[in-house]
């Protein structure tokens, strides 16, 4: 294993056969935050005010114009358009009765795509009867999806949320991103939703458009599709339109210069990526599951993949995605520029573990291809142990902070990045709060922006409650350490390397033994004096399984082991993660 952080960019890139910045609109200056704070004319570049130039005579209407300007500086973080630098409260969005978070799943299959078998109902009912609030219907963009089988799910979406109306079940669909690997396109219900979904599909899916090999053509079209989607918001035909990367390091093939190149693009849009992959049934050893990897990530480069990424990366390391588990690596290097990019953590699933349905007699590719869909599953008469999915919120959950109960909010939450996730239920609830030293009442939570006077100390309060039933393996976890991660902020290195997927200012910083904990507790760490900005992140285990991470000790001594393939069961190495929170010194 390298514990070499540095890469070599001196050699041609295969994944973009060109020069790797050709991005129009997708200019990353426009949307710095960190740093910046408040930046003035003679702070910018000649090239950036010049891009600043443009969003004023513009109005700045549209995509990430309207995102970059709405705070009235650079920055993308929602925090830092409120003037007090975020929410003044002690937790998060409260939701009256519960816990103020609402789980969810993004990415889900059923029998309109045409390596699933589930009906609508059958996900919404399992998802609801696992705790989800809401959940996302992402059948496989492709000709035929995009022919009709988007207009042939709607009507079993809309029948399932009448049948189930305390929980949010948006239609969206797996989208081929062009050049790179799938993502999670989904929009508020309304008259449009499916027009919208359509349009998209047809004019910017990588499979339809015969688009999915990298090339530099491929690349803009992606930025294109990001780009039509804010402009469905701005026109008012959804009032929301999210776009999350799936399976980010799976194949390679998510460059970083492609991973910037959505966000910039509208970064109302493109607002994130899984941090774990679905899947997680996958690493169940022989003889009751599929003793394959988890996530089913056991890929290696071809030659669409981003040469530099290490052999490693192509594995899942405790269940996450090697982007997300690498403290330093690519999302801490997003991170460290100041700009928002969430995770999430879902099923992804196809084909459920220990389920004991199946495709119905005559389900074929050309019958599917005919018709859009298989038939309704039926009884198989014995158990597939052979699958490598869970049912949505048997295992995975993404936890978003909403200030309601509804579609426009939870999409509101996951761009705010009031995000955190976890595998097998290991936590109830997680509450992070950055304020003012000593300053109840004040400070930000997940996803925010804390504005305070350099010289200013500042603390971290945390507040998890532990798990207080069993999960669904029929287990109570135990929460056994909770790791601080902190990262200095600075635009620069990843201007001059749009590539870059290296953070080597970030590491982990605190360690709490919190094992034999069962009931709520508070954690606090003083974060010092506030002189250059930086962000903080959490992360905690049941402490089964670790390893130095791949950045080395002085890095990450204790983090997730890289997962074994073919007996990695998943019950027995959980995690959880959260979004970080920004602070920044004013001038």
């Amino acid at each position: 294993m390298s514990n070499q952080p540095g890469h070599d960019h001196g050699h041609p890139h295969p994944h973009t056969h060109d020069h790797p910045h050709e991005h129009p609109h997708a200019e990353p200056d426009a949307t710095t935050l960190a740093a910046l704070a408040p930046v003035t004319d003679g702070d910018l570049t000649p090239a950036e005010l010049s891009r600043r130039n443009l969003l004023r005579a513009a109005g700045v209407a549209g995509g990430a114009a309207a995102a970059a300007g709405a705070a009235g500086m650079l920055g993308v973080t929602p925090a830092m358009a409120e003037p007090s630098g975020g929410r003044p409260t002690d937790a998060p969005p409260q939701r009256p009765g519960a816990t103020g978070w609402l789980a969810g799943d993004h990415h889900i299959h059923t029998q309109y795509s045409s390596d699933a078998q589930y009906t609508v109902l059958d996900q919404a009912q399992h998802g609801a009867a696992y705790g989800l609030d809401w959940l996302v219907i992402t059948d496989h963009g492709g000709a035929t999806h995009a022919r009709i089988g988007v207009d042939l799910v709607n009507p079993d979406v809309r029948d399932a949320r009448s049948k189930l109306p305390d929980t949010l079940i948006f239609q969206g669909l797996e989208w081929n991103i062009p050049s790179a690997e799938h993502g999670t396109v989904f929009v508020t219900p309304g008259r449009n939703e499916v027009a919208v979904l359509k349009q998209f599909e047809n004019d910017y899916d990588g499979s339809v458009n015969n688009a999915s090999s990298s090339s530099p053509a491929n690349e803009r079209l992606a930025v294109a599709g990001v780009q039509w989607l804010g402009q469905q918001m701005d026109r008012k035909r959804v009032a929301e339109a999210l776009f999350l990367a799936n399976h980010p390091a799976r194949n390679g093939i998510d460059s970083p210069h492609e991973i910037r190149a959505w966000r910039d693009a509208d970064p109302r849009v493109a607002v994130g990526f899984e941090g774990a992959p679905g899947h997680q049934a996958a690493g169940l050893p022989e003889g009751y599951g599929p003793a394959s990897n988890r996530g089913y990530y056991g890929n290696s480069p071809n030659p669409n993949s981003f040469p530099d990424y290490p052999a490693e990366s192509y594995r899942t390391w405790g269940g996450f995605d090697w982007f997300t588990a690498t403290v330093g690596g690519l999302w801490d290097s997003l991170l460290a520029e100041g700009k928002p990019w969430t995770i999430s953590a879902n099923s992804d699933s196809h084909v459920n573990w220990s389920d004991t349905s199946r495709r119905p007699d005559g389900s074929s590719a050309e019958q599917f291809n005919r018709d859009g869909r298989y038939g309704d599953p039926v009884y198989a008469g014995q158990i597939n142990l052979g699958a490598g999915d869970f049912w949505p919120g048997f295992y995975s959950r993404t936890h978003v902070g909403a200030a309601k109960r509804g579609y426009a909010a939870v999409m509101q939450g996951i761009r705010a990045g009031a995000v955190w996730v976890d595998h097998g239920q290991l936590v109830d609830q997680v509450e992070v709060l950055v304020r003012p030293k000593g300053r109840r009442g004040q400070g930000v939570t997940l996803g925010g922006t804390l504005q305070v006077k350099r010289g200013t100390p500042v603390e971290m309060v945390v507040r998890i409650t532990p798990a207080q039933r069993p999960n669904w393996a029929q287990f109570t976890p135990s929460l056994n350490r909770v790791d601080l991660v902190r990262g200095a902020v600075d635009p620069r290195p990843a201007r001059a390397d749009r590539d870059l997927f290296t953070a080597p200012d970030t590491r982990v910083v605190s360690r709490w033994d919190t094992s034999g904990r069962t009931q709520r507790f508070e954690l606090t760490r003083d974060l010092g004096r506030v002189e250059d900005p930086f962000y903080v992140r959490l992360r905690g285990t049941d402490g089964n399984v670790s390893q130095e991470g791949y950045y080395g000790a002085d890095v990450d001594a204790q983090g997730p082991r890289i997962d074994p393939a073919g007996d990695a069961d998943p019950w027995t190495d959980l995690w959880f993660y959260t979004n970080p929170v920004w602070v920044v010194p004013t001038r």
